[in-house]
């Protein structure tokens, strides 16, 4: 029952989401003390959907290493469950959203700085943790897509979810956008 590396590599991506995770929540910024905190910004959530992600990934090697040659049909099923999870979230969540954050972050950043990461932001997050949250992404989810044998949605379903997602994202934004007008308003 060896691990293959792949495995050993997704522990240590999920091990980094969550060191990233833990630094970016301890950051004392004025942003995450407004209404939708961390929440309102894509970065925070891709990040949440990577660890979220590379959890079920995790949790998907090690279901199968413990139900190898077991002759339960209901462990095959529920493994077979978990690799469906942990396929559509590759492809609905993780990848899209990923790789969605991490270019426009950069092409928005190499444009015109200010629209994305003021320089004020270097006060409070160090630069290691701007990449962790920004680069890091992009290569942790190609090794992912080349490591692993994924099987995908529907192109109409998997469109469908990406979309539900980026709608719901907008309306959120457009939420907290209403809720902050209201209070500078009063």
């Amino acid at each position: 029952m060896a691990l293959i590396p792949s495995q050993v590599l997704r522990v240590a991506i999920l091990l980094s989401y969550f060191s990233i995770l833990c630094n970016y929540k301890a950051i004392d910024m004025p942003a995450h003390q407004t209404y939708g905190g961390s929440w309102k910004f894509l970065t925070f959530i891709d990040l949440v959907i990577q660890a979220v992600f590379f959890g079920v990934c995790v949790l998907t090697d090690l279901s199968s290493l413990l139900t190898k040659g077991s002759d339960s049909r209901e462990q095959e099923r529920q493994l077979r469950k978990l690799i469906g999870l942990r396929d559509w979230m590759m492809a609905v969540l993780a990848f899209p959203v990923g790789v969605f954050v991490v270019t426009m972050f950069w092409a928005l950043y190499l444009y015109d700085r200010d629209l994305v990461y003021p320089r004020l932001l270097d006060n409070f997050i160090p630069q290691w943790l701007n990449h962790g949250m920004h680069t890091t992404v992009l290569p942790f989810i190609i090794i992912e897509m080349r490591t692993t044998h994924h099987r995908y949605p529907s192109r109409p379903y998997g469109l469908m979810a990406v979309c539900c997602f980026a709608l719901g994202y907008v309306l959120w934004m457009c939420w907290v956008n209403q809720v902050t007008d209201k209070v500078k308003a009063d």
